[in-house]
């Protein structure tokens, strides 16, 4: 089993849409991939959440949500409010460790890295695990000091970060954004390795999964999701990935 968590610089940044993105990826190559999300807020009992999108766009039918509060808040709040359990670390590794027969577990945070997901943060799920994480950063201003902050925190943590990913790239960026997508890795001392399309989440399946690869840079994924050199060629170049 491969393990990828998935984390944002901070909510609304493009991280369910970019991890359903890397499934469409891997799934194309091949790999089964199943995904996790620790903790989903603002969603009722019945109500589809984040990883009905992940498997909406990208066709992942091995899915497991261990907990899940209608307020949407930051996890532990909305837990505490709704008098439910803090979710533990440990839970949430035997949840992890139940889709292991899969080749690739995607791993979803919520909010950025630090956010309690109940007694822990994503950043201690992933140094429990041994797990490298990818930053979703958000294209326009302030994406610098957010972005520098929590590559900054993976490293003190001794986490590997496995590059960003630009989650919403819009077909006509500003000024902002483009330098920004310039300097990035500059500040960061991280590899952009990625940009998703602004609105990409509201494709059809098909043309999202057949778009997919052309997101990332492909000795990216082939580092990444699974078997080394299985993934195909969809269409060269990588024009959205490509500045």
């Amino acid at each position: 089993m491969t393990l990828l968590f998935v984390t944002g610089t901070s909510t609304e940044v493009g991280k369910t849409v970019t991890t359903a993105a890397l499934a469409a990826v891997a799934r194309t190559a091949g790999l089964e991939v199943a995904v996790c999300k620790p903790a989903q807020t603002g969603v009722g009992a019945a109500d589809p959440g984040d990883l009905a999108v992940v498997t909406a766009l990208a066709g992942v039918t091995r899915t497991v949500e261990p907990a899940r509060y209608p307020e949407p808040l930051a996890p532990d709040t909305a837990a505490r409010r709704c008098g439910a359990p803090l979710l533990t670390l440990s839970e949430t590794a035997t949840a992890i460790a139940g889709l292991g027969s899969a080749d690739l577990v995607l791993v979803e945070g919520a909010g950025g890295l630090l956010v309690r997901l109940g007694e822990f943060t994503l950043l201690d799920l992933a140094r429990e695990l041994s797990a490298p994480v990818l930053v979703v950063s958000a294209p326009g201003l302030g994406t610098l000091n957010h972005s520098e902050l929590t590559t900054w925190a993976l490293r003190q943590a001794g986490v590997e970060c496995a590059g960003l990913v630009i989650g919403s790239w819009p077909e006509r960026p500003d000024l902002a954004m483009r330098t920004n997508r310039a300097d990035l890795p500059r500040v960061t001392g991280t590899e952009l390795v990625g940009a998703v399309p602004e609105g990409a989440g509201g494709w059809s399946p098909q043309r999202f999964r057949a778009a997919a690869p052309a997101w990332f840079d492909r000795q990216w994924t082939q580092r990444y999701l699974g078997r080394t050199g299985t993934v195909p060629e969809i269409r060269p170049p990588v024009t959205a990935f490509a500045p």
